[in-house]
């Protein structure tokens, strides 16, 4: 299925948790932090920016997250597997011109961006950009998709 996206966000949700897609607007360099070393990611027009809430929350700070990274090109970080931090991270984010989801894998210990943590209910999509919006495979029933609007006030009165 191919969802029609420019400028807003896709927001997939479960019952219990929710993805939420948006696509780059200009190229950019991406950098990844790990605890030994920084690696520099090309990002191009269309690419996809996915942020999930494998326990649900507020859509607000995964929304917050996604332009971080698309318009101020925030560098992510990666903790080293086992790291504490893991439990408390509510969402987490990958940039990439296609991103799976996966739910076998630690929250935030994944430098590889086209793989993204999530839920069971969420596990096993496909995500890719594409021209026209986001290609999204397989679908499965009982998933919500919404077109949401985001705008970050950025000017403080």
């Amino acid at each position: 299925m191919i969802f029609p996206l420019e400028d807003e966000l896709l927001l997939i949700s479960g019952t219990q948790s929710f993805l939420l897609v948006a696509k780059t607007r200009t190229r950019f360099a991406l950098c990844i932090e790990t605890q030994d070393d920084e690696y520099v990611q090309g990002v191009q027009p269309g690419d996809l920016v996915v942020v999930s809430a494998p326990e649900g929350g507020a859509v607000e700070p995964a929304m917050m997250l996604i332009e971080l990274v698309r318009a101020y090109h925030m560098p992510l970080l990666v903790l080293k597997k086992g790291h504490p931090g893991s439990k408390r991270i509510f969402c987490v984010v990958s940039v990439s011109p296609e991103i799976s989801t996966n739910c076998s894998i630690q929250r935030g210990t994944h430098p590889e961006q086209h793989l993204v943590c999530s839920s069971d209910e969420l596990a096993g999509i496909t995500l890719k950009g594409t021209g026209s919006g986001v290609e999204i495979s397989p679908v499965p029933a009982g998933l919500s998709l919404l077109r949401v609007k985001c705008r970050i006030k950025t000017e403080f009165s």
